[in-house]
């Protein structure tokens, strides 16, 4: 069995199987922290990463947005040998994942499309890629009017059990521009059985109608199958008051998530740090949160 997540060493995190990743996450029964940033924006601090200072605040998995994988540019990394992701596991010693964005390209918009390049966009050529990069992770899911729709996260899902052995995570944070529910229990029985190992919802409070019961019911269902949650801060709240996170972030534990995202709005594309100290603080309690920011990553 391996350590749970709370508890584990940077040797024995980036040891770990997309499969002992997930088990180790179970494990820490809800209390683990995804910080999204995005990688092309001046960082906090212009000469380190927003992976960086998100893992200093508390951060467990860090996940980039904004990514092109096939002409990858990370503000504040440097220079470097080998691929980014070797060079971010040996600056944070965290988990690395990125968004892969399933667009849907007959969808009927309710806002402007945004289009994006093709390195972000999840296809066969980027799911190859992230492998041969060695992704601990993939979320797929849209940023704001992006086009992309549930049923094509599903059918992208299907494509990456196939050749992809990191986690995946899948599922909406809000609308990404398409007229339609971003959860439903269909949604999440279908991505349940198209293999995703955890589903992304809606954090309570950040999508309008989105209730706390639905969630609940969605985390019920998907551990019923063996999935995970991961409840999503995406609608710029992030960068709210810290009042604001606290509440968001135990109202999502007591519907039962396995991880908290918190999203990349505030300034420099990363959540305020104080924000994901603040929900460390409050889905873990202060030892918790000392440990996993103290802890050396030479361990």
């Amino acid at each position: 069995m391996v350590k749970r997540f709370l508890s584990a060493n940077t040797s024995e995190i980036l040891a770990m199987s997309g499969a002992e990743l997930k088990q180790s996450i179970k494990a820490s029964e809800g209390r683990i922290i995804v910080s999204e940033n995005v990688v092309m924006a001046a960082p906090v601090i212009g000469d380190i990463t927003n992976a960086e200072m998100a893992r200093a605040f508390g951060a467990d998995l860090l996940l980039l947005n904004g990514l092109d994988v096939l002409n990858p540019v990370i503000n504040g990394l440097g220079d470097y040998e080998g691929n980014f992701v070797d060079r971010l596991h040996h600056l944070v010693g965290r988990p690395i994942g990125v968004n892969l964005e399933p667009v849907d390209p007959n969808i009927e918009m309710m806002s402007e499309l945004i289009e994006i390049p093709k390195g972000r966009q999840a296809n066969s050529e980027t799911l190859a890629e992230i492998e041969k990069l060695g992704m601990d992770f993939v979320c797929f899911t849209g940023n704001p009017g992006t086009g992309v729709t549930n049923q094509a996260i599903i059918d992208t899902v299907k494509q990456a059990r196939q050749s992809y052995s990191g986690l995946i995570i899948a599922g909406k944070m809000h609308a990404a521009g398409v007229d339609e529910p971003v959860l439903d229990l269909d949604v999440v029985q279908a991505l349940i059985d198209a293999g995703a190992d955890v589903i992304l919802a809606p954090s309570v409070g950040s999508v309008p109608g989105f209730q706390a019961q639905e969630l609940t019911e969605a985390v019920k269902i998907a551990h019923r199958h063996g999935a995970l949650v991961m409840s999503a801060i995406g609608t710029s709240q992030e960068s709210a008051e810290p009042e604001t996170i606290r509440y968001m972030a135990i109202q999502n534990k007591m519907c039962g998530v396995d991880m908290q995202h918190i999203g990349d709005a505030g300034y420099g594309g990363l959540a305020p740090v104080d924000n994901i100290l603040v929900m460390s603080r409050a889905i873990r309690g202060q030892r918790h949160t000392l440990s996993m920011i103290a802890r050396s990553i030479n361990r």
